[in-house]
């Protein structure tokens, strides 16, 4: 073997030998790493207890009021009334007076779950039923408590605020079937009517209770018809030039114009004597309008917006609404136009005044009237 064969095998025992130390090295360093990786003891969130909420400690849901669906100005007037809505066998409860609650609102059961619950001598309920009235908000939707004193007397709203101690002979519990964000769910009503059954059984009575499948079939109905009327009519002001409004501007003549800016809702109200909305200015753009900002903000438009199923004597509103977008529209140099930017002729306003018409008349051909007492639950 000569001398160059031999310097070459030593030369590859070396470099194979490297490679071996540098893999075990290699091998010796990511053991290190992943022992000092696990070495320190993890808490598990899957297997640790829930510590957010207590037993004792029960957070109530909150209400939000932003609609689910999205609102058309071409409402489908023709729309054919649902079927299946009206439960006559549930009794009408006695008129009010200004001392009680309107009971009106589920005297047939239309628009609430209502579980009736009757004895023929007074209900000792006052810890129990103060416990219940907490509970208005855990079924999906708000819950009402009504009371009866005797047979023939006023029906009033029982309520933790005005909850007195006096006995009731007749309860009835109020579970709202349906509002903008939909119906009811069957697991719900289930839930509602075993809490109000046990409620029951605690004050030896016996709660009469309407069958779950039927009530929900019912939710769905009344919120597919709440759905083809619930419309917002819009009319918007936009530049002719393309500039922008600002601010203080707008604040000014919403101001002068019998609106005012509210907290943070972030739109400007036009209210009726009796405090109820008529209708909105927001900005036509994302931005709210607030108080912190309305000083520096300007805008390449705003919207005048009208909430159909909650308004009374809608076309006179909209033919108010429409006065005060021509006086925004003329006094910002802006022009009126639809949520396509064409411009709003006479013609155009008055179809639209038209189909608004044509929701209010189905609302109470339902016995919903827009902006009644019923109008304002369910669109919420």
């Amino acid at each position: 073997m000569s001398d160059l064969q031999i310097s070459l095998i030593a030369i590859g025992f070396v470099v194979i030998g490297g490679v071996v130390f540098f893999n075990w090295m290699q091998q010796r360093r990511y053991q290190r790493g992943t022992e000092d990786a696990f070495k320190h003891k993890y808490k598990d969130v899957l297997l640790e207890p829930d510590k957010s909420t207590s037993k004792e400690e029960r957070i109530e849901p909150q209400f939000g009021k932003e609609m689910s669906k999205d609102l058309q100005v071409e409402p489908s007037v023709e729309a054919k009334k649902p079927t299946g809505i009206d439960r006559p066998d549930l009794e009408p409860l006695a008129a009010t007076t200004e001392l009680t609650k309107p009971v009106k609102v589920y005297s047939n059961g239309v628009i609430d779950y209502v579980v009736s619950i009757q004895s023929d001598t007074p209900i000792a309920t006052t810890t129990d039923l103060a416990e219940m009235l907490q509970r208005k908000f855990d079924f999906g939707k708000p819950v009402r408590w009504f009371g009866q004193r005797d047979v023939g007397e006023f029906w009033e709203e029982i309520t933790i605020e005005a909850n007195s101690e006096s006995d009731y002979t007749s309860l009835k519990a109020c579970l709202q079937l349906t509002d903008r964000s939909g119906p009811v769910s069957e697991v719900s009503l289930s839930e509602f009517r075993d809490t109000v059954r046990n409620f029951a059984e605690n004050i030896n009575v016996v709660a009469d209770t309407p069958d779950i499948q039927e009530a929900h079939s019912q939710a769905v109905l009344l919120d597919q018809f709440c759905a083809e009327v619930d419309v917002m009519i819009g009319i918007n002001i936009i530049s002719k030039d393309g500039g922008a409004f600002t601010g203080t501007k707008i604040r000014a003549l919403a101001e002068a114009s019998g609106f005012k800016l509210e907290g943070g809702g972030g739109v400007f109200s036009f209210r009726e004597a009796n405090d109820t909305v008529k209708f909105t200015l927001n900005n036509y753009e994302s931005t709210p309008f607030l108080p912190d900002n309305i000083r520096t903000l300007t805008t390449n438009g705003i919207t005048l917006l009208l909430d159909v199923p909650r308004i009374t004597n809608g076309e006179r509103v909209f033919d108010q609404m429409t006065h005060l977008s021509r006086i925004f529209a003329t006094t910002l140099g802006g022009v009126m136009v639809d949520d396509n930017r064409v411009p709003l002729s006479d013609s155009g306003i008055e179809k639209i005044k038209q189909k608004l018409s044509g929701i209010q008349s189905i609302m109470k051909s339902r016995d919903f009237p827009a902006g009644s007492e019923i109008a304002m639950r369910l669109f919420v």
